[in-house]
């Protein structure tokens, strides 16, 4: 990669009632390369032509009727694209998609949330991430560009928690999630917004009852993780949480890196 660029993370939450937010957002933040989460429509029903006028002409998405659904917007063209994670499981979910940009491998992922610990659908998040795990060993290395970001449905650390007294033990925050996601994060990935801001409590989602967005009651778990190769030349990681402060907005914001 030679030519500076930007990639953004958002779970919109809908696709279809989010689409003027994605519009008036994409105007105003100017990024490259943007990867959509949730964006909860079928196939057939992805907004392309309505993105492409935008800007963003090379389109690939994955998606399913009502839940879930994953898609990467780029300025640039897209290539090795692959939508499903390439492993032997029959898994219906769309929550991986991939696709190479300007020489950098692109992994936008949507992780299962769990619905609680120890439940059926909390075991499946542990058995996701072992997929995920599987997908990137052998693919990330230190001289490989390499971009693993989405709504990982994990808070790394306590620090990436509003309060980790309550939020200890629980969903999101779970020892065996996060054994998980550092597991992945170790195969040679930084967290680039993390090593610039150290003691940062920042967030990217807010719960939407309980007035979590006003009480600033939230949890960082949408992350864009390089390899060595790019994390060397990114200049900024920042979180643009004015977003979530929206007319009917997600209950996530974007999260967005820069590389030189």
């Amino acid at each position: 990669m030679t030519t500076p660029f930007s990639v953004a993370t958002w779970n919109v939450n809908s696709l279809r009632a989010r689409i003027d937010h994605v519009l008036q957002w994409l105007k105003e933040s100017g990024v490259d390369v943007v990867c959509l989460q949730e964006t909860k429509m079928t196939d057939d029903r992805f907004p392309a032509d309505v993105l492409r006028e935008a800007g963003y002409e090379h389109l690939v998405w994955h998606g399913q009727p009502t839940y879930n659904g994953v898609a990467i917007l780029s300025r640039y063209p897209l290539e090795d694209i692959q939508t499903g994670l390439p492993d032997d499981e029959d898994d219906p979910q769309a929550r991986y998609v991939s696709a190479t940009v300007l020489g950098v491998e692109v992994h936008n992922v949507y992780v299962p949330n769990g619905q609680a610990v120890g439940s059926d659908k909390f075991h499946y998040k542990l058995r996701w991430l072992e997929r995920l795990h599987q997908r990137l060993q052998g693919r990330v290395s230190a001289e490989r560009p390499l971009i693993l970001c989405g709504d990982m449905n994990i808070a790394p650390d306590d620090v990436d928690v509003w309060d980790p007294f309550v939020m200890d033990g629980q969903l999101l925050c779970h020892p065996e999630e996060r054994r998980r996601l550092e597991a992945i994060r170790a195969l040679g990935l930084r967290d680039g917004f993390r090593e610039r801001n150290p003691f940062a409590s920042a967030f990217s989602w807010w719960d939407y009852r309980q007035r979590g967005f006003e009480r600033n009651h939230g949890v960082r778990i949408d992350l864009i993780y390089a390899s060595e190769a790019l994390h060397t030349r990114c200049t900024d990681v920042s979180i643009h949480r004015h977003v979530r402060s929206w007319e009917r907005p997600s209950d996530h914001c974007p999260v967005v890196a820069t590389f030189e």
